[in-house]
This record gives structure tokens, C-alpha cells and sequence, in this order.
């Protein structure tokens, strides 16, 4: 693993402290990170509980980087990157940016021209180590950073490359926006078991396992989930009823619907955040 002097910008909230977290536990050295952030309390535990370093100086951070990490709302990620611009157009470090749905354009607008950028698509399961990334590399990252990139990707789950940068709308519409898809199915499962009279507690922690136990099955077995599915339907049984019904009800077309809708407000935002 690659040894460069990362700085995390917003390093001690959620996804970025996912991605320290998972750094550190593979065995990135605590002492060339540095996490930034406005709360000096929630910096000082967040190096106690990491052993990374800590900064308030977002520019004095900078100046050291070889690696910077964009950890920030979108909404202020404009006004974050042109206090920066400076440093970052003298230094050019890779830079890889956390933030949805803000272009490169944007960020070769705010940073200056021949910055590498790489846009980073992660989703909340990094935060338990078992997340998805979408990458994208800018014209002038090289081989070796696009390694780095994806180092840190892989810290918190795996990590897949798009070759143009509309498939990072496809990354939002699979994983990015994917666990809410399976949070809603899961909570329409829960709400139908208590209807039928189980206990909600009960039908949330069956939910919950089946959920569990059928993600860990797809990914342990050398089948399609296609496959799979039928593995667990008998003739004319309960399960070959219930799917049946999910297919009549039109529940494959609801859902490439849904992440066609995902997809074009990805690309709506990214024209939006492009102003």
C-alpha cells in the first residue's frame, strides 16, 4: 500500500472517518493522515480513537498533502476549493472528492487546470466496511494515483472504475442510492409480518437476518442470483406464489424505472452543482 500524506477536509465526519477507520485497520500508517475539521473536541476524539493527526488550518494541512480528500457538503464544497485553489494549482496533489453529484468541470473551475481529480462514489455501507465505490479518474491522474484511489476505496468495501463520467450516475443508481431500495423493502416486509400479527421486534430481527443471510449467500455462491431465487422455490409452493406475485404487481419494471429516475437526477444535480 501506497504511503503518501493524506488530508481528509471534513476528515472526522461520517464517510471520511469510514474511510480513515478502514485505512488505519489495513495497516495505513495513523501518522501520515491528517483529519481536518471546525469542532476541536470532535478532533481531538476522533485522533484518540484513530491515532491519526488532527487540524483546524485547512491551508496549512494542504500544504503537506500529496493526497487530498474532499469530505464536505456539496453546497459548500465551491467556497471550500477556492480558499484552496492556491495551494493545490502550486502542489497539484491527487485529489479525490467524497461529494456527490459535483462534476470535474466544477472542480477544474475552483482548483485550476491540470489538477489530477478522481470523483469518489461511496455509499453508507463503507461505514461498516462493506461499502461500494465508483471511481473516476480526471485527464492527468496517473497510474499510480488511480492505485491510490482505489486503495482507499478498498479500505472500506470494493471499488469499481467507470471509463466516462456519466457512469458515476450508474454507480448512484445501483449502490450509491442501492441500501435506501433494500432499507424500503426491508421496512415493507417488517410492516406486512406485523399486519399479519408478529410481534414488529420479532419481524424486524427476521428481516433483517433473512436480509443478512441472503446478501452473504449471493456473494458465497458461484450461481446467479436468478439461480438462487429459484433454488428456494418449489412448484406450485408458497415462495414460486409470492414471487409471482411481485412479478404481476410489475416489480422488475418498478425498479429499472426507479433507478432510471436516480440516474437522471444524478445528472440533473451535476448541472445543477455545474453553475
Amino acid at each position: 500500500m501506497a504511503k503518501e500524506k493524506m488530508v481528509f477536509i471534513g476528515g472526522a465526519g461520517n464517510m471520511a472517518g469510514a474511510v480513515i477507520g478502514g485505512l488505519v485497520a489495513s495497516g495505513y500508517p495513523a501518522d501520515k493522515i491528517v483529519a481536518t475539521g471546525r469542532n476541536e473536541q470532535k478532533l481531538a476524539d476522533f485522533a484518540a480513537h484513530t491515532g491519526v493527526q488532527v487540524a483546524t488550518d485547512n491551508a496549512a494541512a494542504v500544504a503537506e498533502a500529496e493526497v487530498l480528500v474532499l469530505s464536505v457538503k456539496p453546497q459548500v464544497m465551491k467556497e471550500l476549493c477556492e480558499s484552496l485553489a492556491q495551494i493545490v494549482s502550486d502542489r497539484k496533489p491527487l485529489v479525490i472528492t467524497l461529494a456527490a453529484g459535483i462534476p470535474l468541470s466544477a472542480y477544474q473551475r475552483w482548483l485550476g487546470a491540470g489538477v489530477p481529480i478522481v470523483r469518489a462514489m461511496p455509499n453508507t455501507p463503507a461505514l461498516v466496511g462493506t461499502g461500494v465505490t465508483g471511481l473516476y479518474a480526471g485527464d492527468g491522474v496517473s497510474a499510480a494515483q488511480k492505485k491510490i484511489a482505489e486503495q482507499m476505496a478498498e479500505a472500506v468495501g470494493i471499488a469499481l472504475w467507470v471509463d466516462e463520467e456519466s457512469g458515476i450516475d450508474q454507480v448512484i443508481a445501483v449502490s450509491g442510492s442501492g441500501p435506501a431500495y433494500y432499507f424500503q423493502f426491508m421496512e415493507s416486509m417488517i410492516d406486512a409480518a406485523e399486519k399479519a400479527g408478529m410481534q414488529r421486534a420479532d419481524a424486524e430481527r427476521l428481516t433483517l437476518q433473512t436480509a443478512l443471510g441472503a446478501a452473504k449467500l449471493a456473494v458465497a455462491s458461484d450461481v446467479d442470483v436468478a439461480q438462487l431465487k429459484r433454488n428456494v422455490m418449489s412448484p406450485n409452493g408458497t415462495t414460486e406464489r409470492a414471487i409471482r406475485r411481485f412479478q404481476s404487481g410489475g416489480l422488475p419494471e418498478l425498479v429499472e424505472q426507479a433507478m432510471r429516475d436516480c440516474a437522471e437526477r444524478a445528472a440533473e444535480m451535476a448541472r445543477e452543482l455545474d453553475q
